[in-house]
């Protein structure tokens, strides 16, 4: 292709995209069955001579774009997934045209830089303290596994042992204490680093799924206590204040999992639920959520970059000690790795505080709408509704799982099941940029519906 057809090529990309972006309020949220049924035209030999660029981006449009989830749009509350800010996307297509490696400070500079302004930015809105390092990865799974990796360290190195260079084999045990309802992505993050799952202590909770800090265990040697911002099915936060510092005075690391309920301290009047956590040393959370940027994009940060480094740095005849600078592949697992600072800064940049505030505290405002109106309609609201996650049984198991299947047919929106505490629930989460009151109503009255009640 030559330089004109490449510029042809990105206009029909772009304009395939805009129309894709637009189709979303009218379309139904699922795809439909028949437009999964097309893809198997995808299932065929892999050809033999080149195609036509433009025919295969007119493929993957006419047979992809209908059978994707309407993730993007302005209802959909199946998990906590933001759909992207515009300003973001715009960034993502600029950044996937660099093409940068960001790896190393001194080969890609400008993306370089980017992160560390968008990681001083996140730092300053979550209220962490200053100079909290940090890497951008994929998610909060492996946000948690690069955390986790400094704490591992640390706990290790203060007891005389060098993880990295020894291993685990013979290392002096650690003990990793957990709630019962820490998130999967945790005990995902623990089997890989050689902690295991089974080996956890698990810290029973109550009836939000807080861990109960009179039943924190005793404390002793090398040690780390997981703790939750935003539970996954209620919102809930771990008590920081009490178990931070119960957890310091034994001399364990304090590693939070906020996959979204981090982004509660930048939101003014949700900021008392996280209080406390910014006593922590680590914590991982995702920017595709909350933060409304394109997928992929977690954090992982950690109060003491030392540690951090020791976990993730490596070095190579062809790649030597970086200088006073930060070297991004020294603070996460990979070595390749796309600029995901890109979408966080710019994120950051179009919204600044009080535009990221307005997002958040519109979001709980909203769950708290779903959960009133589905309350007044007669259904059981199973949580207290203090954030953006609203669970609600519609009777019986079979009954809520059959309402939840006609919600999803119906297109409106679509939301997921989930059980939790025992109970059989719808879970509606909300954090996209794009919903609206108008949205919330209009979904509102799908539920009922579906649920053979009117909304009131």
């Amino acid at each position: 292709m030559d330089r004109d057809d490449v510029t042809v090529l990105l206009q029909d990309a772009t304009a395939r995209a805009s129309a894709y972006l637009r189709e979303l309020r009218t379309r139904s949220v699922a795809p439909s069955p028949e437009a999964v049924e097309r893809l198997a035209a995808l299932d065929r030999a892999l050809p033999a001579e080149p195609s036509d660029p433009r025919t295969v981006l007119a493929e993957l449009d006419a047979l992809v774009s209908p059978a994707t989830m309407a993730m993007a749009g302005s209802r959909f509350f199946g998990f906590v997934i933001g759909g992207a800010l515009p300003v973001t996307v715009a960034a993502n297509i600029l950044a996937t045209a660099w093409d940068q490696n960001s790896a190393r400070r001194d080969v890609t500079p400008g993306t370089a830089v980017l992160e560390d302004v968008a990681l001083r930015w996140v730092v300053e809105a979550l209220g962490l303290p200053p100079g909290t390092a940090g890497g951008f990865v994929t998610g909060a799974t492996v946000a948690n596994l690069t955390a986790l990796a400094a704490a591992r360290h640390a706990v290790l190195a203060r007891a005389g042992w060098e993880v990295e260079s020894q291993g685990l084999f013979g290392a002096p045990e650690i003990t990793v204490v957990v709630g019962a309802e820490a998130h999967v992505s945790v005990m995902k993050a623990l089997a890989m680093l050689g902690l295991g799952r089974d080996r956890v202590v698990v810290v029973p909770v109550d009836g939000q799924g807080r861990m109960r800090p009179e039943a924190l265990p005793r404390l002793s040697g090398p040690t780390i206590v997981c703790l939750q911002a935003g539970n996954v099915n209620s919102g809930a936060f771990d008590p920081f204040a009490e178990l931070v510092p119960r957890a310091h005075d034994a001399g364990a690391w304090v590693h939070v999992d906020g996959a979204f309920g981090l982004w509660a301290r930048a939101a003014p009047n949700r900021a008392a639920l996280a209080s406390g956590i910014e006593g922590a040393d680590s914590w991982a959370t995702d920017a595709h959520k909350w933060l409304n940027v394109p997928y992929d994009s977690g954090l992982a940060l950690v109060r003491d970059g030392a540690p951090l480094r020791a976990a993730m740095g490596m070095t190579a005849a062809y790649l030597p000690a970086g200088g006073t600078h930060r070297d991004p592949a020294d603070y996460t697992p990979e070595l390749s790795r796309r600029a995901r600072g890109v979408e966080v800064w710019a994120a950051l940049r179009a919204l600044g505080r009080s535009g990221l505030a307005d997002l958040l505290e519109r979001s709980c405002r909203q769950a708290r709408r779903f959960a009133d109106g589905l309350a007044a309609a007669g259904y059981r609201v199973l949580n207290d509704v203090t954030l953006n996650q609203v669970l609600v049984s519609f009777g019986d198991p079979e009954r809520t799982r059959r309402v939840i299947a006609a919600i999803q047919a119906d297109g409106t929106c679509w939301c997921g099941g989930t059980v939790w505490q025992g109970h059989t629930a719808m879970r509606i989460s909300v954090c996209s940029w794009a919903t609206t009151e108008e949205d919330v109503e209009r979904s509102l009255e799908a539920m009922c519906r579906a649920a053979g009640a009117n909304p009131r």
